[in-house]
């Protein structure tokens, strides 16, 4: 874990995220995660997330750098997503400020940055069903 580094910024650019076409959360009021080894991670405040489209599931990790996370699929026309979008509702000190926050994969989203659409970044979880 030496060398390992999780920093957590307001992010003040405006951010969507989408799956099949279908919006699932656009915010000018997200955080951005910076951890060693991973793309950037874009947490929404619960306001400005269309709970109403995820399906919580009993699917649930642990990150000695953020804590435990809970997670909820998505369900389009196209198809069920699996555990794409994740939560810590109470999270390790050091990680206090997404507390709540609603995180999605980007590796298997769509997401925009002040209307640039972002290459989907290739990591384990490019797959559903990945650790």
């Amino acid at each position: 874990m030496d060398g390992h580094r999780v920093e957590i910024r307001d992010e003040p650019g405006h951010i969507v995220v989408s799956v099949d076409g279908t919006e699932l959360a656009a915010s000018s009021r997200t955080r951005v995660l910076h951890e060693t080894g991973l793309p950037p991670r874009y947490y929404f405040p619960r306001a400005d997330v269309h709970l109403e489209a995820l399906d919580a599931t009993d699917t649930e990790t642990v990150c000695p750098f953020k804590g435990r996370a809970s997670y909820w699929s998505v369900r389009t026309p196209a198809g069920e997503h699996r555990d794409l979008a994740w939560s810590y509702e109470e999270p390790i000190e050091s990680a206090a400020a997404i507390a709540g926050y609603v995180c999605f994969y980007s590796e298997r989203s769509d997401l925009t940055v002040d209307g640039e659409e972002q290459a989907r970044p290739e990591t384990p979880w490019s797959r559903a069903g990945a650790p």
